[in-house]
């Protein structure tokens, strides 16, 4: 009766041979996991140690590297490179955006790979991640310390799947508090004086800011998505847009529309205000052709920069007196008028392209004033302040 073969993964017998004087060969047979029997050795300086380095070997031998796989001997910096490698094949089939790749190269290269990019797989321990990302904390701050753990967990997580290590020490690294937010919006009040500001800067006429920041007012979209707005996205008869991307900028590319916005909740369709129906009639008619059939173009033609707008943007609300309103102030404001008008939370989400309700919640509802009855109660207090 044939021999039953070895278990994959597993070893045979041990045989060590004298090769001279302090010189032995230590020697097995291996079943690897591709089904085929290979012959593993090592030699040292006594029967003992070379046994030792062969059962080594063996031990790490799941984990050899061959043809792009990682090892528990490779590199950081191999591991990292081979992860976004990965990212990029990601963002070539659209399962990625391009602007989040841009943000791991940028953080790896940062920080990860002159951090740790020396050590071996096998090295990695959680006081040893921890520290690297309380130190990017530290000097760079919470969103890029964030987004450098994000980067080690995808990388340690891609050594695990190689074998390379038993478990994920990224997990047990101590996790990056956000900041709470204020979620100051704008009152109706505030926004139309400043709607009213916007208008009249002869600046925002030649930035073409004005239509622009009142179709995000009416619609509560980003800067990225409202740039990225098409004519053929919009219905105006039946005063709705759809919103199918965002405006990013690609290293060694430029400025592109993006055809996937930041979650997959974020394709919508959205109804218009009346007011905001007949801004876009009116710009349509008075409206030229360009490359990208974009309702809102940079002011000299082309796709309109993000950044650049909100920097401009940043100018204007600051000169109009209102230095603490950003873009995303526009986006609350929407989202507070709603749940002001008893609009439902879920409504809201819906409005503003949120996948989770208690995002939409957390971060886009300003603060009502808490109607507790404490106020009434307290009352007891005024005659006796009175009477003093």
């Amino acid at each position: 009766m044939a021999r039953p073969p070895l278990p994959l993964g597993t070893h045979g017998r041990i045989r060590v041979y004298r090769l001279g004087p302090k010189r032995f060969r230590a020697r097995t047979k291996v079943r690897d996991h591709d089904g085929v029997v290979r012959e593993v050795e090592r030699v040292g300086p006594s029967a003992s140690t070379a046994e030792t380095l062969l059962k080594e070997a063996l031990r790490d031998r799941g984990r050899s590297s061959r043809d792009g796989e990682i090892s528990g001997e490779s590199t950081v910096r191999a591991l990292g490179e081979l992860w976004l490698a990965e990212i990029d094949r990601a963002v070539r089939l659209g399962k990625r955006s391009p602007t989040t790749a841009q943000q791991y190269r940028y953080r790896f290269e940062r920080h990860v790979r002159d951090g740790l990019g020396r050590l071996r797989v096998r090295e990695l321990t959680v006081a040893r991640l921890d520290r690297l990302v309380s130190e990017v904390h530290d000097r760079f701050g919470r969103a890029a310390a964030k987004t450098t753990r994000t980067v080690l967990s995808g990388m340690v997580g891609l050594a695990v799947r190689h074998d390379a290590l038993e478990r994920n020490p990224v997990r047990d690294v101590g996790r990056i508090e956000s900041e709470a937010s204020s979620a100051r919006a704008l009152t109706a009040a505030e926004a139309t004086d400043l709607r009213s500001k916007v208008h009249a800067d002869d600046r925002c006429r030649g930035w073409d800011l004005v239509d622009f920041t009142d179709f995000m007012l009416a619609t509560g979209l980003r800067i990225g998505e409202a740039s990225a707005v098409t004519w053929d996205a919009l219905d105006l008869d039946a005063g709705t847009v759809e919103v199918r991307g965002t405006v990013v900028r690609v290293k060694g590319v430029g400025l592109t529309i993006k055809w996937r916005p930041k979650s997959r909740s974020g394709y919508r369709t959205l109804e218009l205000p009346g007011w905001a129906v007949e801004m876009l009639r009116r710009r349509r008619a008075n409206a030229s052709e360009n490359e990208w059939n974009v309702v809102f173009t940079a002011p000299l033609g082309g796709l309109r920069d993000p950044s650049n707008t909100q920097a401009d943007l940043r100018l204007v609300f600051t000169d109009a007196g209102y230095p603490w309103v950003t873009s995303h102030v526009y986006r609350k404001t929407v989202a507070t008028l709603m749940d002001a008008a008893g609009l439902s939370a879920r409504q809201a989400a819906d409005q503003l392209g949120h996948a989770k309700v208690s995002m939409t919640q957390d971060n886009y509802f300003g603060r009502k004033v808490a109607r507790t009855g404490a106020a009434e109660v307290l009352e007891i207090f005024a005659d006796h302040t009175q009477s003093r």
